[in-house]
């Protein structure tokens, strides 16, 4: 018989055990049935309507923000300019704005240089300017060159502000029908969301689209698909997924991953490919440009467009030390500053008020003080009070684009001692443009004592102007950490270009650098000699980072694969495909197309290369120097009669270029137009002497021509330019072939002195004697 009590108190711990355990079975069983659908291999976009649940605030912000407005389609309410027939004077025309049927329209010069009607189709941001796109054929959006000025209510022409001193008419690149102004290639990829360029260098084409048409929410977070898995599983469930099931980390990060975030668009740079953003290495989708000459001033002061990068990181906020980022001074989902028009607020953030808000710190007038205003270098009216601003000493800038005024992000200090020296621009003499250089000078010297802090624009320009001592100063800035690294990547670039010899002892160490750009400017310094160059290279294609092992396999690849080891060529061949993907993918450049074919002729793919050369040469006439690398196909495929137009196209507009006209005289000698090689060679060793080579091949047209006397001259210019064994042996040569004994004697003996060691000058001697 069963004890009652007994069975009742396990039926009530078996209830009990049941009760406990049945939460535990739903947990698991949730959370099961939750991993079995958690994350997206491929995650896709879901749009910004998704986002307004959970972040009304943000999205808020978002709304009317520069990055909702980059891009739309053309209506009454996102066309801001005046269509009430109005007529532009612009480029030495009258362009005309009209309504038609409903349809924004402007009667402007096109592609034949005809005036033409065209629908405007898109809109393309709204202040200080907004432009407007045309569609073409081949899936092109074209940009307008008339150009809504939204501060003023007026419509200018893009080519009168940017290319006044132009002559661009419709057979130009810059002309608004060609590629300079194409939207595909130049604009999409940083004003709309999820932009696929999807170029067809076949056919020259475009089939480009995107998620969604403006700089949406995924445009920096990413495709949200599983982020969204994310919000609707409770909070035990949520452990699979990293950062809330986005592909892009814009918190817990440090500044450099942050301002990273924002350099694919906000940078001068090229572009690899599609945006990844499986990938957290800038390197791997773009390479933004270093701060040099001509688009940068000589010391990293912006004078072309840089959209910011390559300034913020030369600053010392951006140091490990300060570790600034963007949203310390601006709200990222509006775009605006943070304290509105508080500028000093933003500095003052950081830096103590006390002492830099103070007239001893700035020496000027504050608001409502006795003086007058300045106008500044750019037409800029600053009252009284305004030098009091942070952003006026340390922030000045430049108009871009005609009306937009952008500020130098690098927060530098004032220098009118480098703008003695150097003409670059210093904020003391921008705004008050009346005075000279010295004169802020001056008064720099009076307030703050004639101490200078030593800057990289000094070495720069001494490794220029071919002064020695720039090498050491070279080498020090790129191996301290205290400068910017893409100072330090620079420098790296000024030693290959000036230094070559010298960067050979140094290079191991720079391509083995933590930061990509460094190591980037380290591969791309390297010049191909001999085999210790190529082996430098190699281990390069196995970098983690895109742009490197590419780099390393465009630079192999002008060697030659036969020059390539069979152990690197599995590396090689995949590094290399990746390279001509990125080729392909900017083959609607012309300079893409030019790159594209370099690599066919490197590949020995001299049809495909002919063909890319003369796309890039119909796509922009005026790049000379793709006729020089046609002409040295045409006349490798023994196609002399197209080399020659070719060389001769090119020199017409390249006068100075000593080398072209060196090779010119060789397919000139190969024709047999003897006459004609023999000048262009002395014209090219006259505008370059230091070139023994030029000088051995001209001394033997001379001897050939039957002018012992010159044959003779430049054979001694030769041994001059290189004095070593085979340069007196061609001398030695031509006495013996010309049966000049005396002169024949005298440098073999000279010779058997220098080189005791070359036997065969005895049985020379003793023949002469």
């Amino acid at each position: 018989m069963i004890n009652t009590r007994l069975y009742n108190n396990m039926m009530l711990a078996l209830i009990g055990a049941l009760i406990v355990l049945f939460p535990t079975y739903l947990l698991v069983k949730t959370y099961s049935s939750a991993s079995s659908d958690k994350l997206d291999d491929t995650p896709h976009f879901v749009g910004r309507e998704t986002c307004i649940e959970c972040h009304l605030p943000e999205y808020n912000d978002w709304v009317g923000s520069h990055h909702d407005r980059a891009m739309d389609i053309a209506n009454d309410t996102t066309v801001l300019a005046n269509f009430n027939n109005v007529s532009i004077e612009g480029n030495g025309m009258t362009h005309r704005a009209f309504m038609k049927d409903g349809k924004f329209m402007v009667n402007t010069d096109g592609e034949d240089g005809t005036m033409q009607d065209f629908e405007v189709k898109y809109v393309f941001g709204f202040t200080p300017l907004q432009q407007f796109l045309v569609e073409f054929d081949g899936g092109r959006l074209q940009t307008l060159p008339l150009t809504w000025n939204t501060l003023d209510s007026t419509w200018y022409h893009m080519v009168d502000s940017v290319y006044s001193n132009q002559d661009i008419h419709h057979n130009n690149w810059l002309h608004w029908t060609n590629q300079a102004q194409n939207w595909n290639s130049m604009c999409a990829d940083c004003h709309s969301t999820n932009l696929q360029k999807n170029y067809d260098h076949i056919n020259d084409t475009y089939n480009t689209t995107w998620s969604e048409i403006d700089v949406s929410c995924e445009a920096c977070h990413g495709p949200s698909s599983n982020h969204l898995k994310w919000a609707e599983l409770p909070e035990y469930a949520r452990d699979d997924f990293e950062n809330y099931g986005l592909p892009i980390k814009t918190s817990g990060i440090n500044n450099e991953q942050y301002v990273d975030n924002c350099a694919r668009c906000h940078s001068r740079r090229s572009s690899l490919g599609d945006f990844d953003y499986t990938t957290h290495n800038i390197h791997n989708h773009i390479i933004p440009n270093l701060p040099d000459v001509p688009t940068w001033h000589l010391d990293g002061q912006i004078l072309d467009e840089d959209y910011v990068y390559a300034s913020f990181t030369q600053s010392k906020m951006y140091t490990k030390e300060r570790e600034v980022q963007c949203n310390d001074c601006h709200n990222v989902h509006s775009g605006k500053l943070l304290f509105g028009d508080d500028y000093n607020a933003l500095c003052l953030q950081c830096h103590t008020g006390d002492v830099y808000d103070t007239p001893d710190h700035h020496f000027h007038k504050a608001e409502g003080m006795p003086g007058e205003a300045v106008t500044s270098y750019d037409g800029i009216t600053y009252e009284v009070g305004s030098g009091t601003l942070c952003i006026n000493c340390h922030m000045h800038g430049g108009y871009y684009m005609g009306v937009d005024y952008r500020r130098d992000h690098s927060f530098r200090v004032p220098r009118p001692d480098l703008s003695i020296k150097y003409d670059v621009p210093n904020a003391c003499n921008q705004c008050h443009a009346d005075k000279s250089n010295q004169w802020s000078e001056n008064y720099i010297t009076k307030w703050y004592g004639k101490s200078r802090t030593y800057h990289f624009a000094q070495a720069f320009d001494d490794a220029r102007n071919g002064n020695e001592e720039a090498l050491q100063r070279l080498k020090t800035i790129a191996n301290d950490e205290l400068y910017p690294h893409n100072i330090r990547g620079l420098s790296i670039q000024y030693m290959g270009n000036y230094f070559q010899d010298s960067l050979k002892q140094e290079v191991e160490n720079y391509l083995g650098n933590l930061y990509p750009d460094m190591r980037l400017a380290a591969v791309r310094a390297i010049q191909l000699t001999g085999e210790e160059d190529l082996n430098l290279l190699y281990p390069m294609l196995r970098d983690d980072t895109k742009a490197i092992r590419t780099e390393a396999a465009r630079i192999l690849s002008t060697a030659g694969l036969e020059q390539i080891p069979e152990k690197h060529r599995k590396l090689y061949d995949k590094a290399i495909k990746e390279y001509e993907e990125i080729l392909i993918y900017n083959a609607d450049f012309p300079i893409g197309k030019f790159n594209l074919a370099n690599y066919y002729y490197n590949q020995d793919n001299y049809t495909d290369a002919e063909t890319f050369y003369l796309r890039a040469l119909k796509q922009d006439e005026e790049l000379h120097f793709i006729k020089l690398n046609l002409a040295y196909l045409y006349n490798k495929i023994k196609k002399n009669d197209k080399a020659e137009l070719l060389f001769r196209d090119y020199l017409k507009h390249e006068p100075e270029d000593a080398v072209a006209m060196y090779s010119f005289g060789l397919l000139l000698s190969e024709l047999q137009k003897y006459d004609e090689s023999l000048t262009y060679m002395v014209k090219s060793y006259n505008l370059q002497p230091e070139r023994p080579r030029v000088a051995h091949n001209i001394a033997m047209m001379f001897d050939f021509r039957g002018n012992k006397a010159k044959a003779e001259a430049y054979l001694k210019k030769e041994v001059e330019l290189i004095d070593n064994y085979n340069s007196n042996g061609e001398l030695l040569r031509f006495y013996l072939n010309n049966q000049m004994k005396q002169q024949a004697l005298q440098l073999a003996t000279q010779m058997k002195k220098d080189y005791p060691e070359a036997e065969e000058l005895n049985q020379v001697i003793e023949q002469l004697q």
